[in-house]
């Protein structure tokens, strides 16, 4: 690994455990709760203790100046919910646009199994070997999507996470298979640190007992979109979910510690 590589890596994550918010969704599904007033999101959930947020490329310039010294993550596919196939994530930018836009590390999005595979398994290993080639990290997002395919199967989760890891990714994201020791499977199949997906939004309990089992199954940390921005107290929660990854506290504890009922 590069001294740029490893020095970027140091940025969107603290000891080898990383909370990632991305807030990519603005393209996904348009000006949601939470993604209107971008620049107050951000700086409320670097407060709380992010270690860096996720978007486009085109917002670059509202995400700077609101990081509280965080780290800054450009995606680099995508799709839309009105559109034909929200499976068939397309390029939305490159790795050079992502060093333009002040990025510390590249993000893309792959659905294993699904009929868009081949394409997507071509665009991130390109990907990889351009932001390698740059010292730039690279966090996959690979699911386990398509027909036949159950999301949450720890064995398609682990085919996923090792795809990843053989095309090049330095980070891997992916789904939940639902608790910690299945998730023992799913974190053992790369040496990468592999890290778990929020989902829609559930509770403040549901969010952080998921955090919790992931990192008691083997995670090295969430990158957890909804379940933050669209908090009604995106600071909070953040910090809540910090106090989990980064301080190994119970989902009680680290609810109690940020102020937040946890039946709520």
């Amino acid at each position: 690994m590069t001294a740029g590589k490893h020095a970027r890596l140091e940025r969107i994550g603290t000891g080898g455990r990383h909370l990632v918010v991305p807030m990519d969704h603005g393209l996904t599904m348009g000006p949601v709760t939470g993604l209107v007033d971008l620049e107050s999101t951000v700086a409320s959930i670097t407060r709380g203790g992010a270690d860096a947020v996720l978007t486009q490329k085109g917002v670059a310039e509202r995400v700077h100046g609101n990081l509280n010294g965080a780290g800054y993550v450009v995606h680099l596919n995508g799709s839309t919910t009105i559109g034909p196939d929200e499976n068939d994530k397309r390029p939305t930018g490159t790795v050079d646009d992502a060093v333009r836009a002040g990025a510390d590390a590249v993000s893309f999005h792959i659905n294993v199994g699904s009929t868009h595979e081949p394409d997507q398994l071509t665009q991130l290993s390109e990907v990889a070997s351009e932001a390698d080639r740059l010292g730039m990290p690279v966090l996959a997002m690979a699911y386990a999507r398509g027909p036949g395919v159950e999301e949450s199967d720890p064995t398609a989760l682990a085919h996923a996470v090792r795809l990843a890891e053989e095309v090049g990714a330095d980070v891997i994201k992916t789904g939940y298979s639902g608790d910690a020791e299945s998730f023992e499977t799913v974190a053992a199949a790369a040496s990468k640190p592999v890290l778990i997906a929020g989902g829609s939004r559930g509770t403040d309990r549901e969010t952080l007992a998921m955090v919790r089992g992931a990192m008691d199954g083997g995670a090295a940390g969430v990158s957890m979109g909804r379940s933050i921005f669209q908090h009604e107290d995106p600071e909070a929660i953040t910090r809540a979910v910090s106090a989990v990854i980064h301080d190994d506290e119970s989902a009680d504890a680290a609810a109690e510690r940020a102020g937040l009922a946890i039946d709520a």
